[in-house]
């Protein structure tokens, strides 16, 4: 699922590498929601299940908004992108 969300983000005009070849937007998206579910202890599949609750938790108002606002709110617009993902996909 993490892959077809990457191709999803390119699709949208993420960036997959930066112009001298590294790892962009696209892959620290997929590695942010990835952490996420570590942090968690859930899979993917739960996070895509539930993603609202999660978007609810780490963002502006929730219970882990600081961690959500980490790297310039990188955790929180990733859970997003991937919330809009999802609702691509149904």
């Amino acid at each position: 699922m993490l892959e077809k969300f990457k191709t999803y983000l390119i699709s949208k005009g993420y960036s997959e590498f930066t112009p001298s070849g590294n790892p962009s937007t696209a892959y620290d998206y997929m590695k942010r929601v990835s952490k996420i579910c570590s942090r968690e202890a859930i899979t993917v599949v739960h996070l895509a299940d539930n993603i609202n609750i999660y978007i609810e938790k780490y963002g502006p108002t929730g219970n882990d908004s600081a961690f959500g606002k980490k790297s310039n709110n990188a955790f929180i617009n990733a859970l997003r992108r991937f919330g809009e993902f999802i609702a691509s996909s149904n």
